[in-house]
């Protein structure tokens, strides 16, 4: 007998966060792993945004925010919308949340109904599909290989699309690919949506400053699907602030109002601190994301390099986020010693055990033949891993 309610005993664990404690376990006892498990800039915040962070402790910033988060936030983040992505929201349409991760998950519980459909292109976040169970509703996967740079088609989302179907999670940059959809790409999206007026379209932005590519391009630009869009961002990743917890939705008034509701129910308002240090990296110089994003294309431009050297992988070139997935399905059925790799997991696993490098397979991606590294880390060991890894699967016959 379990204890466990179903909710929780359907949910699958975090691979990423799996890897990367086993990762941390082999470091505990002293051996030498290289972490590309974790999808963490290695940047240590902004001076500035500290400094806003430790002023506000001095200020007495110690007691709850509104729910939504505290208003001259708010309105920066509304400045960020118009200067930035030439969109227009009022800050009762944005809710601040602990992370991006809840900003998704609120809109999702808000607007699922068990039943309903999500459409999640592959290869997709681990959590979503997570997220989905949570609501009781139903993912509905479009596959996106490496031969189309893992992204959807317009025809592929009209295909999956039905009565049943409820919301879009669209995540560009992409996590875990580093893939970019281009506005002409979105708009052929948006022209799908626009004749299916019941569905809602998350767009987890949550990378548009890590982008290789020009311009950040948001679906919420195109005027047929405008009011059913909801931006999902945050100062996570571009601004190296992934332990403050501070993420936001943009969204229609009436879905502000129901994560609102919602959140005042199980968390709040969050960190009244970490709030004073977000309005500060979006109010302050902005010369540290460039900084950073110049740094992660230099990284992304050595891991790609290294990587395409590497015999059985099949590489594509991620525009953006600091991740590359390539395709290692060549690897399959090989062995080493009483050893078989039959899937990404397999491999992972014996490239962190013999290799000391961490990634995490492809499977809890959607996309069980790539297999994921995470290039927010130093060239130093970029190419200390992918010299580990090239002999490691050397080994493998």
């Amino acid at each position: 007998m379990t204890l466990v309610s179903n909710r929780i005993a359907n949910l699958s664990a975090s691979e990423t966060l799996a890897m990367s404690q086993k990762s941390a376990e082999l470091k505990a006892q002293g051996i030498d792993v290289i972490n590309l498990s974790v999808g963490e800039p290695d940047f240590f915040t902004p001076q500035h945004v500290k400094d806003a962070a430790k002023m506000a402790i001095e200020d007495n910033f110690s007691f709850y925010s509104p729910v939504p988060g505290y208003l001259p936030l708010r309105k920066a983040i509304c400045d960020k919308l118009k200067k930035e992505n030439n969109l227009e929201f009022k800050p009762e349409q944005i809710v601040c949340s602990n992370g991006a991760k809840q900003s998704v998950c609120n809109v999702v519980l808000s607007v699922v109904n068990p039943g309903d459909e999500v459409i999640i292109p592959a290869p997709y976040w681990v959590s979503y599909i997570e997220m989905v169970k949570l609501a009781e509703g139903k993912s509905v996967i479009v596959t996106a290989g490496i031969e189309q740079n893992f992204k959807i088609t317009s025809a592929q989302l009209e295909a999956a699309i039905t009565d049943k179907t409820k919301a879009i999670i669209l995540c560009s940059p992409s996590n875990p690919t580093g893939s970019v959809y281009s506005k002409q790409e979105l708009e052929a999206l948006a022209n799908v949506l626009a004749k299916h007026p019941q569905i809602i379209i998350i767009a987890d932005e949550i990378y548009e400053y890590i982008n290789y590519v020009g311009k950040h391009e948001s679906i919420a630009q195109f005027e047929n699907v405008r009011d059913r869009v909801v931006i999902i961002n945050g100062v996570s990743k571009g601004y190296a602030m992934t332990g403050w917890r501070l993420g936001w939705i943009a969204a229609p008034q009436w879905l502000a109002s129901a994560c609102n509701k919602l959140q005042g129910q199980y968390t709040s308002g969050p960190s009244s601190i970490a709030q004073k240090a977000a309005e500060a990296a979006y109010t302050g110089d902005q010369s540290c994301v460039g900084v950073m994003r110049v740094a992660f294309e230099r990284r992304r431009n050595l891991i790609v390099k290294l990587a395409k050297e590497i015999e059985g992988f099949k590489v594509n070139e991620p525009e953006g986020a600091f991740y590359l997935f390539p395709d290692c399905s060549s690897y399959f059925g090989k062995s080493y010693g009483d050893r078989r790799i039959e899937t990404s997991a397999d491999l992972a696993m014996f490239l962190l055990e013999e290799g000391h490098v961490a990634c995490v397979g492809g499977m809890a991606f959607g996309a069980p033949n790539c297999i994921r590294f995470s290039y927010a880390t130093s060239d130093e060991n970029i190419i200390e891993a992918m010299s580990r890894l090239k002999n490691t699967l050397a080994k493998l016959s």
